[in-house]
Parts: C-alpha cells; structure tokens; sequence
C-alpha cells in the first residue's frame, strides 16, 4: 500500500474535522493533512499551487453544506481549474445529506468518486484510504 502524501479535508464541522483528522493520523496512511473551512479557501489554495503538484492533495474529503462556498460551488471551480492541475486528484464528497437529488448529482459529476454519507466510522475511513 502507497501512503498517501496529502490530504485535503474540505469541511466547516469543528468536531467531524478533530475526528476524521485525528483518525487519519493514526492510520499512519497519511503524511499531511490539510483543512480548509469553506470550499472559497481550497479552491484559493488549488489555484495558487497548481503549478506545483507536490504541494496538491492526492485526496479530497469534500463537504457540502459550509459557509462562504458549498461543496457544488467548489466543484463547479475545480471543473474549470482541473485542466491546470498536473496531477490526479480523487475527490470523494463526504456529507451529512441523505437526499436521493445529493447522491445522483454526485454520481453525475465524473470527478467525484463516491459519495459518503456523514457520521463515518473509523474503520470505513481507513478501508477507503488503504483501497486508493
């Protein structure tokens, strides 16, 4: 199994971010994580580091609902940047969100790899990383 060099961990929930985060970092399958409270600030991020892949993430852990950009709206902005990325990103959308229209849109959109649907144990965080 790869260790996966960067994380990026795209969600406004204070508590589901210590979690997952702390979940990550013992897993020992991940080098760095990297959070951002709205999709304003990791499309910011993308963009101003898209002409170095070895600081973009192999993995986005994406919310929906947050302030200031939501989930959709970061996604429509990645589409668009994604041709500028020199690298492959898995992004997987990881919401509290139940609606049947969340989950077929998500299936709809060829970046998304899979739609997860919020609380997320432990052991099904860490199989998803371990299978990428």
């Amino acid at each position: 199994m790869n260790k996966i060099k960067n994380l990026a961990l795209v969600d406004d929930d204070e508590i589901f971010v210590f979690l997952t985060k702390m979940t990550i970092e013992e897993s020992n399958i991940v080098d760095m994580v990297k959070v951002f409270r709205n999709g304003r600030e990791a499309i910011n991020f993308l963009n101003e580091n898209s002409h170095d892949p070895t600081q973009l993430p192999e993995v986005i852990l994406l919310d929906l609902s947050m302030p200031v950009m939501d989930g959709w709206q970061f996604l429509e902005e990645y589409i668009v940047l994604k041709p500028r990325i020199g690298k492959k990103i898995v992004i997987y959308i990881v919401s509290s969100s139940i609606s049947p229209d969340d989950i077929q849109k998500a299936k709809n959109i060829n970046e998304v790899t899979d739609y997860i649907i919020k609380p997320v144990t432990k052991e099904h965080l860490v199989e998803m990383l371990k299978n990428l």
